[in-house]
This record gives C-alpha cells, structure tokens and sequence, in this order.
C-alpha cells in the first residue's frame, strides 16, 4: 500500500506530490554523494499550502507527502518512487513518531506566538535521519496574526533540509505574505462514491452504509467515516434534521434551540470524558503522584496542573463550536435538498432518506423561503464566529427558521 492510497479522488495532486518527492529524493541522494545540490529545475520547494474544502483530505496529503519525503525504500531508485508506506521512513511518518516529522493540530480555538515560536525553533534544526526536517501544521487558519508573523519569517528564511506543510481551508485564511511563499496545492471535493469505495476497502463499512453516509455528507471523508463507525454520531444527525419539522411555532423554535446546543454540550463532553481523564492521569504520574491514588500532588507542581486544565476548558469550548457547526452543515444540506427539490435539480441529494419530509416542505414554500433559511443559517454561524453567546445565535435562527 502507498502512501497516496489514502487520497480518495485527488490524481492530479497525488501526481504532483509524487513528482516532487522524487525530485527531493534525488536532492538527498546527490548531497549524500558529495555532490552539490542544486535546485534548477526541481519541483521541490521548502513550503507547500494544501487547501480545499472541508473532508477533501488536506491533512492526509500533507501526511502523505510528508511521509514520501521520509521514505528510504530500496525500491524507490528503481521507478517505483518514494512513498512505499511500508519502509520505516513511510511507515513512522504515518503513525506520528518520526523523529524527523513534526505533525502540529490543535484542539483549541487559536494557534498562538509562543506554539509557533517552538516550532520556528525545532525547523531550524538539521535532520536526524539525514533526509528532511518535516514540520506538518494542520490547522495553518488558526494562527492568530501575532502567530503568522513569527511563521513568516521562518518560511522567509527556511534552514536548508526543512519543508513547511501548511493546511487550511483556503488560501484566503492564511497571510498573504506567508501564502505567497508557497506552492499552493488545491483539493476538491471526492465523489461520494469514491468515499463509500474507501470506507468499504480500507474501514470495512458494509455497502448499503458506505453508500448512504457517504451520500449523507456529500464527500466529506472524515464526517462519513464517523457516520459509519460511531451509533451516536448517526442519532445526533437524525436529531439535528428534525428541527425543519419543529419550528412551526416560537416555543418550537426556543425548544429546538435549546436542544441544539445541549447536543453540542454533549459532544464536547464525550470528549472530555474520553481524553481529560487520561491526560489528567498522566500528568500527575509524571508530576509524580501516584497512580490512581488522587494523591497530593508534590510541592511547586500546582501551576502545571492548572495550565492542563486550562488547556481542557479551552478545548472543550472548540468541541463545542465544531459540534454546533457541523449541526449548522447538516442543516444547510437539508435545505439545499429542499431548494433542489423545488428547482426540480437532478443533483443527488444529500438526505436521500428524508425525502417525504423534504418534499413537503418544499411544497409548502417558495424557493425564495428557502433561499432566506440557508442565509439565517449562515448568519447563525458569523455570529458564532464574533462569539455572539451560542444560545442566542441559534435562537435567532430557529425563529429566522420558521419566519422563511
């Protein structure tokens, strides 16, 4: 299996990848052999974007590459090219333990000054392993303006062996003076039957399941996957596309709002209690409290505990602005389904399985209406976005909801 196996429907970035990673390759092996390393002509650059929408895979390309760029397959100077996926450059890369890949994502609303600042520090660094110094940043739009202009200068400036990975959801979302110096890579949106082929072949969904959640997200790689495998996911979904139905009068819309963001409430906490519990454990035993004893903690180590607790609020607020955002997704797509059907569009619709639902709101309205709920929705989520109180932006939706 190749690294690239994992690109669902993006051959013409794979392509580029490729072609790039041999052209590192290549550089790698010329310095190895005395020779100078020149650059003229190479597809290789020190600082790569990857953009698209959401679940087109930017993450898993910028892995991808990164993980070709590592790759000491013996096979890759005999055609096959870097990007093996089994070698242990490949395969560590993948996993997350390379010494020489740094894979950066974050679970709060913000990348700071002082994150960024450990990063310039560790790209300066020459490779352990002799190829490339990797430093992959997941979320390259959460880079607060202090935060990019430390970035700038380390792209600006970049030591000889490191490649900056940047992913965001388009070029817009990152500074223009640090996208300028990148190679800009655009991902598009896969098929929805390349998606249920993927779950099928590499997850093990059966068919019919691949096909519908698939379907239901539209080529959203990550959010049909969560469909597939996770019972909750798919009730929180059914609950969200019950709210059209419910709006019909104000203590409907105050209702529905209320349990959209007890929905979101939920979600941040399943999280919570998935990670919280295991990092607070860890931290103490490595603060050196015993194990599961809730034991006092040794003297000086208070501020350590507080700032992970700190770092646990902040998350759990990210979960719950990401939970109320994908709701706000499943919405929109419900009445994108609506306009379609009122427009009499072919296009395959999203809620496939809603239809008697989506077919009688759509005659009991005009595509105008519906054209001034998907804006009340977009409203909703500018609003989120200016940390207008969570309440009180989806209440001013649910009643733009029923109003049309």
């Amino acid at each position: 299996m190749a690294v690239w196996d994992d690109l669902v429907g993006q051959d013409r970035v794979t392509e580029q990848l490729g072609a790039a990673a041999r052209d590192a390759d290549a550089l790698v092996t010329a310095a190895a052999g005395g020779l100078a390393e020149d650059p003229a002509g190479s597809r290789m650059t020190h600082a790569w974007l990857f953009t698209g929408p959401p679940g087109a895979g930017r993450a898993t390309a910028a892995r991808a590459f990164a993980a070709a760029l590592q790759c000491v397959s013996p096979d890759r100077a005999y055609g096959a090219g870097p990007g093996c996926g089994f070698c242990d450059g490949c395969h560590t890369t993948l996993i997350g333990t390379h010494a020489d890949v740094e894979i950066v994502r974050t679970d709060l609303l913000s990348i700071g000054v002082k994150e960024t600042r450990d990063l310039v520090r560790r790209a300066q660094l020459s490779p352990a392993g002799g190829r490339w110094q990797v430093i992959v940043l997941e979320d390259a739009d959460r880079l607060t303006e202090g935060a990019g202009n430390v970035l700038l200068k380390a792209v600006e400036e970049p030591a000889p062996r490191t490649v900056w990975l940047l992913c965001a959801p388009s070029i817009e979302d990152v500074l223009p003076t640090i996208r300028s110096r990148c190679r800009s890579l655009t991902l598009s949106t896969p098929s929805t039957a390349a998606v249920a082929d993927v779950l099928v072949r590499r997850d093990g969904v059966e068919p019919e399941l691949a096909a519908r959640v698939a379907g239901a997200t539209q080529g959203h790689i990550g959010r049909a996957r969560r469909l597939a495998t996770d019972e909750r996911a798919r009730a929180r979904r059914a609950a969200v596309l019950k709210l059209p139905l419910r709006v019909d009068d104000m203590g409907g819309c105050l209702k529905g709002a209320q349990e959209l963001i007890d929905a979101a409430t939920e979600d941040a906490k399943q999280v919570a209690e998935d990670v919280d519990a295991k990092e607070t454990e860890e931290l103490r035993a490595a603060l050196g409290a015993a194990a599961g004893t809730g034991g006092r903690l040794p003297r000086g180590t208070a501020g350590a505990m507080k700032e992970l607790q700190d770092k646990q609020k902040r998350r759990s607020t990210r979960t719950q602005r990401d939970s109320l955002d994908l709701a706000l997704t499943e919405l929109t797509g419900f009445y994108r389904d609506v306009l379609a059907i009122q427009l009499g569009s072919r296009v395959e619709l999203a809620n496939a399985d809603m239809r008697d639902a989506l077919e009688r709101i759509a005659s009991g309205s005009r595509p105008e209406a519906t054209l001034r709920r998907i804006e009340a929705i977009g409203a909703c989520r500018r609003a989120l976005d200016r940390n207008v109180a969570p309440l009180l932006a989806v209440e001013a939706m649910t009643v733009a909801l029923r109003a049309g």
